[in-house]
C-alpha cells in the first residue's frame, strides 16, 4: 500500500456567487487563461475567450468534454450555474416527455435532476484532474432559514439553485467546490448625530466572505480571512501556486465519457476569438428547427439526411420525410434530449459506409 504525506497539487475549484451586477465575471476573468462557456451572455463586454453559447444540456456537456480532452485553456468558467441548470431541467423534461419538473410528481423529478447534475460535478471533476481550475458562478437569493432547534427564522443569502422546498443542487455544488466564496457589498456609515445614536449611509465597498455564517454560505480550504476585498489579488496565491499537473498520457477523444466525437480540430468549439469557418456538412437549410438541434448537428459534423436515416432506421419516420416535419415532442425530446444516442447511430452508420 502506498502513502503519502504532504499537500498534493492540484486544480482549484471555486465556486463565486452574489447578487446581480457585482461582478462575477469580471472577477472570474482575472483567472489564469480562462474560456468562458457563457450560459446568459453575460460576458459581452468583457475581453475574454468564449464558447457559443450553449443552447442544450447536451451542447454544454460537449463543451466540458472538448476543455478535457484539447487543455486549450488553465481555467474553465461556467457562468452562470444557476442557467446551467434550467438546461438540465429541460433536458431531463424532455427525456422523460415531461412538460415540467413537477409533472412527475412526488418529488421524482427533482431526484432525475439531482442525478443528472451529479453527472455533470463528476465531468468537471474530470476536467479538474487534467490539471485545469474550473470556476462556477452564480447568482444568490434570500430565503427565509428555519432553525430545527430554535424558535423563530432568519433570512440568509443562498446560492440560486434548486426549488426552496427541494434544494438538492446547492448541497452538491457547494460539497463539490474547494472555496465557495459570497460577494456583496458592504455599506459604510457614520453618525448621523452627536450621540452616535442615529447612522446614515455614506458610501461601500464589493466584498467576499469566504466563511460560513449564519447569514450565508461560503467556505475555503485555505485560511483566508472571513472577510476579503472582492479582489483577485486576495486569492491569486491559492489559484496559482503551482502549474496544472500534466497527465502521462494525452487524453483522446474516444476516452470522453458516453459518446465518440470527431476530430475535436473540425467540432465547431472553437473559442470566439480565434475565427472559425463552418463545417461543410452543416445543415444548408435550417428554417423551422430548433436552433438547440441546429447547434449539434453544427458542432458534430451531422447533416440533416444523417438524422433522417438514423431515425427511419429506428422506424420512427419515413427517411424522405423533413426534420422540420417531425413532431416537436420527439424533436426536443430524442433528437435534442437523447443526442447521445442519436449521434452514435450515425457515426455506426458512418461506419458501415451507409449511404446518405
Amino acid at each position: 500500500m502506498n502513502i503519502t504525506r504532504g499537500k498534493i497539487a492540484s486544480a482549484k475549484k471555486v465556486v463565486i456567487y452574489g447578487p446581480e451586477g457585482i461582478g462575477k465575471s469580471t472577477f472570474a476573468a482575472k483567472f489564469p487563461d480562462p474560456i468562458f462557456i457563457d450560459t446568459e451572455g453575460s460576458t459581452k463586454e468583457l475581453d475574454v475567450a468564449r464558447f457559443d453559447k450553449p443552447t442544450s444540456w447536451v451542447m454544454l456537456k460537449q463543451q466540458v468534454d472538448y476543455v478535457k480532452a484539447e487543455r486549450p485553456c488553465k481555467t474553465l468558467i461556467i457562468d452562470t450555474a444557476d442557467w446551467a441548470e434550467a438546461m438540465c431541467i429541460e433536458a431531463v423534461c424532455a427525456a422523460h416527455g415531461k412538460k415540467g419538473i413537477e409533472d412527475f410528481g412526488y418529488g421524482n423529478g427533482y431526484m432525475y435532476e439531482k442525478e443528472e447534475f451529479g453527472k455533470f460535478l463528476n465531468k468537471l471533476n474530470e476536467v479538474g484532474e487534467a490539471g485545469i481550475n474550473i470556476v462556477l458562478t452564480a447568482h444568490a437569493i434570500i430565503r427565509k432559514f428555519e432553525q430545527p432547534d430554535e424558535m423563530g427564522g432568519y433570512d440568509r443569502w443562498e446560492l440560486k439553485l434548486g426549488k426552496k422546498t427541494t434544494n438538492l443542487i446547492s448541497p452538491l455544488v457547494k460539497e463539490w467546490a474547494d472555496m465557495v466564496l459570497f460577494a456583496n457589498y458592504k455599506t459604510l456609515s457614520v453618525a448621523a448625530d452627536k450621540d452616535g445614536k442615529k447612522h446614515k449611509a455614506q458610501g461601500g465597498k464589493r466584498v467576499m466572505y469566504t466563511s460560513h455564517h449564519p447569514c450565508w454560505d461560503a467556505k475555503n480550504r485555505y485560511g483566508l480571512p472571513d472577510e476579503i476585498v472582492m479582489d483577485y489579488e486576495q486569492i491569486r496565491g491559492i489559484i496559482e501556486q503551482t502549474e496544472p499537473v500534466p497527465q502521462t498520457e494525452p487524453v483522446s477523444q474516444t476516452a470522453a465519457p458516453v459518446q465518440q466525437t470527431p476530430p475535436v480540430s473540425q467540432s465547431g468549439y472553437t473559442p470566439q476569438t480565434v475565427p472559425a469557418n463552418p463545417p461543410a456538412s452543416a445543415p444548408s437549410d435550417n428554417d423551422g428547427l430548433p436552433k438547440a438541434l441546429v447547434d449539434l448537428m453544427t458542432a458534430n459534423h451531422v447533416a440533416e439526411c444523417e438524422i433522417r436515416a438514423a431515425v427511419a432506421m429506428k422506424n420512427y419516420f419515413p427517411e424522405d420525410m423533413p426534420i422540420k416535419n417531425y413532431p416537436m415532442e420527439f424533436i426536443e425530446g430524442v433528437l435534442i434530449g437523447a443526442w447521445e444516442q442519436v449521434y452514435k447511430l450515425i457515426t455506426e452508420l458512418r461506419s458501415n459506409e451507409y449511404p446518405f
